[in-house]
């Protein structure tokens, strides 16, 4: 394998329209969604490891979560696990991850990608991670893998490349916003526009750079610390520092004020695994389209439904259609598939009458 790739996992979500599964304590890419036999986060670091060397896999999240990640992959060391003491969203996380790999390689070839997505096709996927690393390698670009849209989704951001490119890397024309269902309509229509899943590959120093060029405040903030990186005194630098960077997403903080933005239109089936109704449109499903994950089910008049619970439980349905029954501990919930995006409406309103350990 090549010394040179790395990987920065991102696995720091609380996955709050998961609930009652996913919950702050313990969120979704630390539960087995799909019923396998491995949780999100392990699924997602074995296809890492089929192109990237395992010690160079680097697991970023919340330091509340550091005893679950080293439960769930116990290969990894204390120096592959970044730990973030405040929630900034992705561009200070990527950034301090960035130049702690730097100062180990400069040299290094990275994917920056997310701990809870279902990719099917995983030689697919290796294939064209390979293809944007051998691009990056060669050149200074920020590259992003998009998905070939199959409906006008309104949940996803899309990118618009250029039309007129023959070759299989395109460049970026700019990023979209997640658009109405008539915006999404015709972006489809025009046959340049494909969904941002949040997967980037780039050079070490081009991230760096491109941070220095476009964030001059967030790269001096981190940068300033590069001396202790790697070090025993990272730590307290990183504590006495972390809360001061500007709560920004990559995508704001570099991609979309860069030139040199390629994308390349995937090949692999892919699900960024967002809510239930995600879940239940990649599992299977029995005779009357019920997607049933560890309980045992008697259903009558029944389809359509996504049905979790604890392993063999008896689950009796009827006269139900479309719905979200999960059972977890203390919560049962039943809810319209239809308003799976109201879910994390509905978890605030337990919390405030219930108390914050239902959340």
């Amino acid at each position: 394998m090549n010394k040179n790739y790395y990987a920065i996992l991102m696995a720091g979500g609380v996955g709050s329209r998961f609930w009652p599964v996913s919950t702050e304590d313990f969120p979704k890419q630390f539960h087995d969604m799909l019923g396998t036999g491995d949780t999100l986060i392990q699924k997602t670091f074995n296809r890492l490891s089929k192109l990237i060397p395992k010690e160079n896999i680097f697991i970023l999240t919340n330091e509340r979560y550091n005893d679950l990640v080293f439960e769930q992959l116990p290969e990894v060391t204390k120096r592959q696990v970044v730990l973030e003491p405040a929630m900034r969203n992705t561009a200070p996380c990527i950034l301090y991850a960035s130049l702690k790999i730097q100062k180990e390689n400069e040299d290094a070839i990275m994917i920056v990608a997310p701990s809870d997505h279902w990719i099917e096709d995983e030689n697919a996927f290796t294939k064209n991670v390979e293809e944007a690393f051998d691009f990056c390698s060669q050149n200074d670009a920020l590259m992003t893998l998009g998905i070939e849209p199959t409906f006008p989704n309104t949940g996803y951001g899309y990118i618009e490349f250029d039309k007129t490119s023959q070759d299989n890397i395109k460049k970026v024309n700019q990023f979209r916003e997640k658009p109405d269902y008539e915006t999404a309509k015709q972006f489809i229509a025009q046959g340049n526009f494909i969904w941002n899943a949040g997967i980037f590959m780039w050079s070490v120093k081009s991230v760096v750079k491109a941070f220095k060029s476009n964030q001059p405040e967030l790269y001096s903030l981190f940068e300033s610390g590069c001396e202790v990186y790697n070090t025993d005194f990272e730590d307290d630098f990183v504590r006495d520092n972390y809360g001061k960077a500007e709560n920004i997403s990559v995508d704001y903080a570099i991609m979309e004020h860069s030139k040199n933005v390629y994308v390349i239109p995937a090949t692999f089936d892919w699900n960024d695994l967002g809510t239930w109704g995600s879940l239940y449109d990649k599992l299977d499903k029995d005779n009357s389209g019920n997607a049933v994950v560890n309980a045992q089910t008697l259903t009558e008049d029944a389809s359509g439904n996504m049905i979790r619970t604890k392993a063999d439980k008896v689950v009796v349905v009827d006269g139900l259609q479309d719905y979200i029954i999960v059972d977890k501990d203390e919560v049962l919930l039943i809810f319209p598939k239809t308003k799976e995006q109201d879910i994390k409406k509905v978890l605030q309103k337990v919390k405030d009458k219930f108390g914050e350990h239902y959340g």
